[in-house]
């Protein structure tokens, strides 16, 4: 175990809530719901978020129970392995693009169903795509999750005053993309 996943356990008897059923439990869905806002894909937010308890499955010791730490840390977790995966995602469209430009190969149609979302929340959903995935991340901590800013810096590892400074700018990006794809609906019309 690294040094900062021993903060996210402490050694003392597991009740009923310490087991490893009842963290699922209480934290699969919000990083579900933050993994697939980094990743816009019900997939790869599942496994980034299964990589996740794996990980702590595997530092998990008899004895252990959870502290306060524990969902900063599987945050990060998640976090990183949505990283991973969008690296390796970039890495994939390389090779696909290379691919593609030689007329021998031809890569199959990717089929991506998506869930019915209202008008606004797909244009909302749209733009936070465009964030950059550091605005993207503190944006999801802070408005889906309801995490504070002390909190989204130790999930993210920034200090609060460089979250606040990045929540600032992401939201105030976020509003004029929205604003422009407003004006632009505006003319179609």
């Amino acid at each position: 175990m690294e040094e900062s996943e021993t903060t996210a356990v402490d050694h003392g008897e597991v009740g009923p809530s310490g087991t490893m059923e009842a963290i699922v439990a209480a934290h699969e869905q919000a990083l579900l719901r933050y993994a697939m806002g980094l990743l816009n894909n019900v997939h790869a937010a599942q496994d980034a978020v299964q990589n996740a308890f794996i990980k702590l499955f595997k530092t998990w010791k008899p004895g252990l129970k959870p502290t306060p730490a524990l969902r900063a840390w599987l945050y990060r977790v998640t976090h990183n392995e949505a990283v991973d995966h969008i690296r390796h995602e970039s890495r994939l469209k390389i090779l696909h693009w290379n691919q593609a430009k030689d007329p021998a190969v031809s890569l199959p149609v990717s089929d991506n169903p998506g869930e019915e979302k209202t008008e606004q929340m797909e244009r909302v959903l749209t733009q936070l795509a465009r964030l950059a995935l550091p605005e993207r991340q503190v944006v999801l901590l802070r408005l889906q999750e309801g995490l504070s800013y002390e909190e989204i810096a130790r999930v993210t590892g920034r200090t609060e005053g460089n979250v606040g400074c990045l929540l600032h700018q992401a939201v105030r990006r976020l509003s004029r993309l929205l604003k422009r794809g407003e004006d632009k609906e505006t003319v179609r019309r």
